[in-house]
């Protein structure tokens, strides 16, 4: 059985997912970095407020349970399936079982991918106060989804890959 990686086997499929994971990682790097919204208030004061800047305020505040929370979920989940996904479409041909196991997982967690999100926009909702400050979704938000959503793509094109490739 040869050991020619699923993107060598499929140069086209394998050139579609490594670019969206490319186009991922930047998103998420974007996202996690850039505005996700700004808070205007008493149409003078305003603040931005980035994922990073959210983490730093939780830490500082001393909210290290929640901090890590959001952490996971929101920056080292989407980085580790990134990376999953990138090493199993680069790395061997799809077919052995510890490939097949991380296919699994990622199959099983898709389900929170858009949990990050979820968190994110929780976020925002909680700070809505009414005529007294504003909430205005910013361009960091739509990169984050974006990343999501691109991941999500590449998982699932990955996985119908090597099922299609080595059916059981």
């Amino acid at each position: 059985m040869s050991r020619t990686s699923l993107a060598r086997r499929h140069p086209g499929m394998g050139l579609w997912v490594n670019g969206l994971l490319a186009v991922s990682a930047a998103l998420l790097a974007l996202g996690v970095s850039g505005p996700l919204f700004s808070l205007r208030q008493l149409w003078i004061f305003t603040n931005q407020v980035s994922l990073l800047s959210g983490l730093r305020d939780l830490w500082n505040a001393g909210y290290p349970g929640l901090f890590a929370l959001i952490l996971g979920f929101s920056v080292l989940l989407p980085i580790a399936k990134l990376g999953v996904i990138a090493g199993i479409v680069n790395s061997g041909d799809g077919s052995n079982e510890a490939h097949r196991r991380w296919l699994h997982r990622l199959d099983r967690y898709a389900k929170w991918s858009m949990l990050d999100v979820f968190v994110v926009a929780l976020l925002v909702v909680s700070v809505k106060l009414g005529d007294l400050a504003r909430v205005e979704i910013q361009w960091g938000l739509y990169a984050f989804a974006g990343s999501v959503i691109a991941t999500m793509l590449a998982a699932h094109q990955v996985t119908n890959l090597t099922r299609s490739a080595h059916p059981d």
